[in-house]
């Protein structure tokens, strides 16, 4: 039995015409749309000579072709899977479809971008609006990895000796989500020293400690520095606009540019030297307020990428207000804010030998 393929190639390409991102990032877009170009035939969907498979129900003697029966789960699944606990809507079809992005392999580019939206137009069912196309993970070489050239990175040995916050954010930091890319152990560690355990954890660490010790674990209920707050305008916007097109790795380095500005905001204010000034005091008050602040807000833009980590530090940070909140509307920079206590924190990326 046959998909009439060829029936959809006007259909498809007013699709790619119209809809310039349906398939992400562009090069496979490109790649799709020759195909499509290229003149479409109709593809066989059923098989007679296997005996495992999805029965054809109008000819018991022939199984659906695995790649026909396997995209229908994309859709039919949500009609099977157990409703969310709690109230509101449990339509999960109408909660879920139609995808905003259905991420995919790069070696399995047809059968996503053309059959299943041609099988879905048949349907009549509304289409993702994305299909998003991601690359290879690359041994420490640049060469597919393989057990007998030693260039393979076990994810489990990364989350014994790191964690698995680390293994999410070296993934994300050092290869471009999209893109194919080189990882390696050597590489993991480096990103976990100096960004995870220097750059983020050390920050937190520090800026906790200096509010125990010079304010007696209370931030000051006072405005933050406008010219940190500067640095901070438009930060929400940029991330959720990357986010919005799938540019995670983009609005990693979006936030972790406002990491790096926190440390040297510490190196430029010297809380240390302030605090030992008694005429220094309303100052020393802005700059803790301040810095847990900014903490604070990259703290919940990080969350997708490390939840636990960044969970454990929003709670020191947050707990005596009675609240954790990582919704975006928690990532504006305050112009005013304190005047309640911060737990003590161990170490968020202990360093490793």
């Amino acid at each position: 039995w046959f998909f009439r393929l060829s029936t959809f190639q006007e259909p498809l390409e007013r699709l790619y015409a119209e809809q310039t991102d349906f398939v992400m990032p562009s090069r496979h877009y490109n790649e799709a749309l020759s195909f499509i170009r290229s003149g479409l035939q109709d593809v066989s969907l059923s098989r007679g000579r296997l005996k495992w498979g999805v029965t054809v129900p109008w000819d018991p003697s022939h199984v659906f072709y695995v790649w026909f029966d396997a995209l229908l789960n994309y859709y039919t699944a949500l009609f099977y899977a157990p409703p969310p606990p709690g109230p509101g809507d449990l339509d999960l079809v109408k909660r879920f479809w139609p995808a905003t992005f259905h991420v995919i392999g790069k070696d399995i580019l047809k059968f996503h971008t053309v059959f299943w939206p041609a099988l879905l137009m048949a349907a009549e069912i509304e289409l993702p609006e994305h299909v998003f196309v991601h690359g290879f993970l690359l041994g420490s070489d640049g060469r597919k990895m393989s057990k007998s050239l030693g260039n393979v990175l076990d994810p489990f040995e990364v989350i014994d000796q790191y964690g698995p916050d680390a293994l999410r954010f070296y993934l994300m930091r050092d290869v471009a989500f999209g893109g194919d890319g080189a990882v390696g152990m050597d590489a993991v560690h480096s990103r976990y020293e100096s960004e995870l355990a220097n750059d983020y954890g050390n920050l937190a660490s520090r800026t906790i400690a200096m509010v125990h010790r010079y304010r007696s674990g209370i931030i000051p209920d006072v405005d933050t520095d406008p010219d940190l707050a500067g640095d901070f305008a438009n930060l929400r916007t940029q991330v959720t606009e990357l986010m919005d097109t799938a540019e995670a790795t983009q609005a990693l380095e979006v936030i972790w540019q406002r990491v790096r500005r926190l440390n040297r905001y510490v190196e430029e204010q010297a809380p240390w030297a302030l605090a030992r000034d008694p005429e220094a005091a309303a100052k020393l008050d802005r700059v803790l307020t301040s810095l847990v602040e900014g903490i604070r807000v990259v703290t919940v833009l990080l969350h997708p990428y490390m939840p636990a980590a960044t969970e454990h530090l929003l709670s020191a940070l947050t707990e005596a207000r009675g609240e954790v909140r990582f919704g975006l509307e928690g990532a504006e920079f305050a112009g005013r804010t304190g005047g309640w206590a911060v737990a003590e924190l161990a170490p968020l990326f202990p360093k490793r030998a």
